[in-house]
């Protein structure tokens, strides 16, 4: 995680955008959430943006509109494809949560659009079951947009001050204030454990 946070950091603003994007995008196009969750693509990206390598406002937008448009894109593969598509290799190992998904929306109706945004399974799979289910696209596009503005800015935002509460704790105190509290943490621990054996040797 560490190594994919350093290679955007010294990436240029456009490349972290559109890797991000890209990421968020093709999870629910192409089902990629199964290889990489989108919400981790958006938190390491508003870290990056904490620290200054890209704008959060524009990550922000950046993030929804790529959302928004994979969602889109999913939906039309599950309209036009139907079932045929939950046959696939890629999708065979996952027939119990796909039925679980498939209830969902069953139940839930658009809502399940909004709700599946939530769940990385889900997330990649729900547009796709709502074109199979043959929701329509307008009903569809307004849950698909309130859940990726919610989770797209969410998700960017718990990054960002994620990653500026790191820095900060960094320049104020320092790797190494922070061995100093773990050998202390340590040492009371020990010493809480050695007093407690003795205490019940006394009482024996």
């Amino acid at each position: 995680m560490n190594s994919i946070t350093d290679w955007l950091d010294h990436s240029s603003g456009p490349t972290v955008y559109a890797v991000v994007a890209a990421l968020v995008f093709c999870e629910d196009a192409l089902f990629f959430g199964f290889v990489l969750p989108g919400e981790t693509a958006v938190v390491l990206g508003g870290v990056v943006a904490s620290r200054g390598g890209v704008d959060i406002v524009w990550l922000c937008v950046t993030v929804v509109l790529a959302a928004i448009a994979g969602d889109s894109v999913g939906y039309e593969v599950g309209r036009k494809f139907g079932p045929r598509i939950l046959e696939t290799r890629a999708l065979s190992r996952h027939q119990e949560r796909i039925g679980r998904a498939q209830e969902l929306i069953r139940r839930r109706g658009p809502a399940a659009v909004f709700l599946g945004r939530f769940i990385a399974f889900f997330r990649a799979l729900m547009p796709a079951l709502a074109g199979i289910s043959r929701m329509p696209y307008r009903v569809f596009l307004l849950f698909n947009a309130l859940g990726g503005l919610v989770w797209g800015v969410g998700f960017t935002l718990l990054g960002y001050f994620a990653g500026d509460a790191y820095k900060r704790v960094e320049k104020t105190a320092g790797t190494a204030v922070a061995i100093v509290v773990a050998v202390v943490v340590v040492a009371a621990f020990v010493f809480w454990q050695i007093r407690r054996h003795r205490n019940s040797s006394d009482s024996e």
